[in-house]
């Protein structure tokens, strides 16, 4: 073996020094982990920086396509041979009232032709327009620009006796006996319970209808025709909005008069019929004497009654009714709150008790199935009893003139 000048010149019992490898800054482990950071970096800037909030979702174009006129009238074609099916689509024709609309694919580019009702704002579901319900007094209305609204008369006729059910028959008995009222509330919104309610409670319960769901007018048409009171419900503030919220159009506290007695035409232009105003929800508006001093006096001027669902202690509404002399009312209490037989009873039994003690009780419920067959067996033996159940307007009169 033939020694090198290197190894003649190591100092003797040591090995070489090893020779220098090339080395990577960053191990295999390390590099993965960054190149997984650059991933998650640029993902976050996508979503951030990005404004388009519906990425990735499917879209449509719709094009709404108005009835041409006389003047605009499309030169005619002449007749093409049709794919089977085509003559269903060609008989679909728009008819008074009514728009086509084409509803465009956004990935595919295929077109629908739709016939839809046009509805109006003024009008409940575009089908029956409030004015023309039957048994509405045309003299009793106003015109807003939302629609028909009540008003007093210029004779003196007003809303509330107008659609009063109660006959003077009726009122000369309730003066000589207790009298109770049960009114049903929240309806409208619902077809199911809502017919339920007029068709299966005596003629006598007063219901409540929200100005909310597709077609008030025409339920508030079909209670008016089985001889029920109607109340529009109006939806006001509780003192937990807007985690609760009673619905589109509610009362505040925090907008000026002219904007609540705006949202308030809104409201009275949804159907027509009823003989008076109650607060939905609305806990904070009705304690509230500024916001609610202008609505009560709106009602009054329109020769409307207000009842007041008795849910809130503090509620002004009825110092400020007996200042504009307006029919008031207030529940004495909700006989559901409980939705079990029993309680029902319980109550129903305690608003009989209430009755015999003032002459007048007013018992405030919900159209559960519950309560509209407790209501309906409660209210059969109750003559037998020596009460008499009334409509709201009834028990008003009576407890003003008491």
């Amino acid at each position: 073996m033939v020694d090198t000048t290197d190894d003649l010149s190591a100092p003797l019992g040591q090995n070489p020094a090893p020779r220098r490898r090339l080395r990577l800054p960053f191990t295999l482990p390390q590099a993965i982990a960054a190149l997984l950071g650059l991933v998650l970096v640029a993902f976050l800037g996508f979503a951030l920086f990005n404004h388009d909030p519906l990425g990735g979702e499917p879209t449509a174009r719709v094009a709404i396509r108005q009835p041409a006129t006389s003047e605009e009238k499309p030169a005619a074609v002449p007749p093409a041979s049709k794919p089977a099916g085509a003559a269903a689509t060609a008989n679909s024709q728009p008819e008074a009232g009514q728009k086509t609309i084409t509803i465009i694919d956004g990935s595919s580019g295929a077109r629908q032709n739709v016939v839809v009702a046009g509805g109006d704002s003024g009008m409940a579901g575009g089908d029956v327009a409030p004015s023309t319900m039957a048994g509405i007094d045309q003299r009793l209305l106003e015109k807003s620009r939302y629609g028909m609204i009540p008003v007093a008369a210029a004779d003196g006729s007003k809303p509330f006796k107008a659609y009063a059910m109660g006959t003077d028959a009726d009122r000369a008995k309730a003066a000589t006996m207790p009298v109770v009222a049960i009114v049903v509330g929240g309806l409208g919104v619902g077809a199911a319970k809502t017919v339920d309610a007029i068709m299966k409670l005596p003629s006598a319960v007063t219901l409540g209808f929200t100005p909310y769901g597709s077609d008030p007018a025409r339920l508030v048409e079909r209670a008016r025709a089985q001889r029920h009171e109607v109340l529009l419900e109006v939806p006001m503030e509780p003192y937990d909005y807007p985690d609760n919220d009673p619905g589109p159009q509610t009362l505040l506290t925090t907008l000026g008069t002219e904007q609540n007695i705006d949202r308030l035409y809104w409201h009275l232009s949804r159907f027509q019929g009823y003989v008076g105003l109650a607060n939905f929800m609305g806990s904070r508006f009705v304690a509230a004497n500024a916001v609610m001093q202008p609505v009560i006096r709106e009602a009054a001027k329109r020769g409307l009654g207000y009842l007041d669902d008795g849910s809130t202690p503090r509620s002004v509404a009825a110092q400020l009714a007996e200042g504009q002399a307006m029919p008031f009312a207030k529940a004495d209490l909700t006989i559901d709150t409980v939705p079990t037989s029993v309680a029902i009873d319980k109550a129903l039994a305690r608003l009989e008790d209430l009755a015999k003690e003032r002459g007048v009780a007013i018992g405030m419920a919900s159209a559960l199935p519950v309560s509209i067959d407790r209501i309906g067996i409660w209210t059969k033996a109750l003559e037998s009893r020596g009460m008499m159940l009334v409509p709201l307007t009834t028990a008003m009169l009576k407890s003003k003139s008491s």
